[in-house]
């Protein structure tokens, strides 16, 4: 049970893996986290920004041109498996019958949703924990259009690579005493997603407007 423990303590710091995992261990995390069901309780944004301050500071020796292009290939790829995914169960799902937590019209009403705002959803939600997990997954449960999903795939994975990295190897350049204060850096962005995603929840709650009981 320690081991257990001490895994999952490992796995969502994100200083701490890029110091012992280093570029492999950023890359596998993206990659799981950007569409495999399972990953969506993994660091995402604090790792991209993390690993961009520590290439700045030399602490991560690798160039950030291969940091940079590694988690946008990781954070397609991830998305692509996402969407193949819910495309190969999408079938299995949407056949199944209405219970006390699945209903037919949930799925009609995402497949609505990815057909008027599915470009921006993508976009949008790679700035998102847990949001970013799934959305790849949605978009291929409603068969979303292959390549307008491979279109938006691409371009939110490059933003949101070129933000974060970007962002954080930048401050690191300009000021190299944040390494010292990484602890603040992650309790920010975790403040900042959480507030995000609760947001958007209740935002997306009455856009779709989906029911609080039944």
């Amino acid at each position: 049970m320690d081991e257990i423990v001490s895994f999952f303590t490992y796995i969502m710091n994100s200083e701490e893996i890029i110091q012992t995992g280093g570029l492999l261990a950023i890359i596998l995390i993206v990659y799981i986290e950007n569409g495999l069901f399972f990953g969506f309780f993994l660091p995402g944004d604090y790792l991209l920004f993390l690993s961009g301050v520590f290439v700045s500071t030399g602490l991560l020796e690798v160039s950030v041109f291969v940091l940079f292009f590694g988690i946008v290939a990781a954070a397609i790829a991830g998305s692509f498996t996402g969407y193949v995914s819910g495309r190969f169960f999408g079938d299995k799902i949407q056949n199944r019958k209405d219970s006390l937590f699945f209903k037919q019209k949930y799925i009609t009403k995402t497949r609505k949703y990815f057909e008027k705002y599915g470009s921006r959803t993508l976009i949008i939600a790679r700035f998102l924990p847990i949001v970013r997990t799934f959305a790849p997954i949605l978009a291929g449960l409603v068969s979303m259009n292959f390549i307008r999903f491979t279109i938006y795939n691409i371009i939110g994975g490059f933003i949101w690579a070129i933000t974060l990295v970007g962002s954080g190897y930048y401050l690191g350049i300009k000021y190299p005493w944040l390494i010292d204060y990484v602890h603040y850096i992650i309790m920010f962005f975790l403040a900042i997603t959480t507030f995000t995603v609760i947001k958007g929840y209740f935002n997306a709650r009455k856009e779709m407007n989906l029911p609080d009981e039944d």
